[in-house]
């Protein structure tokens, strides 16, 4: 190995606390502060320790872990993203909010949207494979949602790795009223659609999602296990989306409508008060 490309290994060998640090400030800033630093390099195991680690200062900062995501699990994402893995991210309080007014679209890098059926989880859920009907029975209810992005990789091209550290990329959740008994859903023909200030922008169907929700619930359940962690009663999931990101760059209504779930909207209003 030359001496340049030693320097260069020795320099990107960050301890994982210190890209943890660079993670955690930047989601706040949205400022990058770690030089010569590549993601990608991690190993995915690492990343979650990362991604561990961001949670831990998150909540000592006094925010608290009320779901998870599940992520890049459509073939329109993964082809946006240029990624082919699902990946797990945590849901923070105090951002996962009912209809908003107002949201301050330029406080973000990048602000970007997805519609989201949100799962609220009615008792424990660990273990390997489980069935549909093990997985519709831990179901309470479900609703329609707004998940926000800050839709920033501070290094291209984008990575998993990446996407792991910094939480799925996940800002925000914005949950409607209407809550509809698993039961009355097939998981899998409901239709999403997207409307911008009354314009379609964007849709397709559950089916997207992995194959169906419940797919993407199982393979969150089996990560979890995996690591000796359970999905507890009282925590939201939001299995991923059929649709690409939608990018918001105006002031703007924007509408979800999902099939049986009804709708939620919230308004994009630039230098407002943000959700953070």
């Amino acid at each position: 190995m030359s001496q340049d490309n030693l320097t260069e290994d020795c320099t990107y060998k960050h301890d994982l606390a210190t890209v943890a640090d660079a993670f955690f400030n930047a989601h706040y800033t949205k400022v990058w502060r770690l030089e010569k630093s590549s993601p990608e390099r991690l190993a995915i195991s690492e990343a979650y320790q990362v991604q561990n680690q961001v949670c831990e200062k998150r909540i000592a900062r006094g925010e608290s872990v009320v779901g998870y995501k599940v992520g890049c699990t459509s073939r329109a994402i993964r082809s946006q993203l240029g990624l082919a893995t699902p990946i797990s991210a945590r849901l923070f309080a105090p951002y996962v909010t009912g209809a908003r007014i107002g949201i301050d679209w330029t406080a973000y890098g990048h602000c970007a949207i997805e519609p989201e059926m949100v799962l609220m989880i009615g008792h424990d859920l660990c273990g390997a494979d489980l069935s549909d009907e093990e997985l519709i029975q831990s179901i309470s209810y479900v609703s329609p949602g707004i998940e926000l992005h800050d839709y920033t990789f501070w290094h291209q091209p984008p990575s998993a790795q990446e996407l792991i550290c910094s939480g799925g990329i996940h800002a925000g959740l914005i949950v409607g009223d209407t809550k509809v008994s698993p039961r009355a859903l097939t998981f899998g023909r409901e239709n999403f659609f997207v409307y911008q200030n009354n314009e379609l922008v964007a849709s397709s169907r559950a089916d997207e999602i992995m194959g169906g929700p419940l797919e993407s619930l199982r393979w969150l359940v089996n990560f979890l296990s995996s690591n000796d962690e359970v999905l507890k009663k009282g925590m939201i999931v939001i299995p991923g989306c059929p649709t690409e990101l939608i990018s918001i760059t105006c002031d703007s209504l924007v509408r979800v409508k999902i099939d049986k779930l009804g709708q939620v909207e919230t308004t994009f209003r630039s230098q407002s008060p943000s959700p953070r």
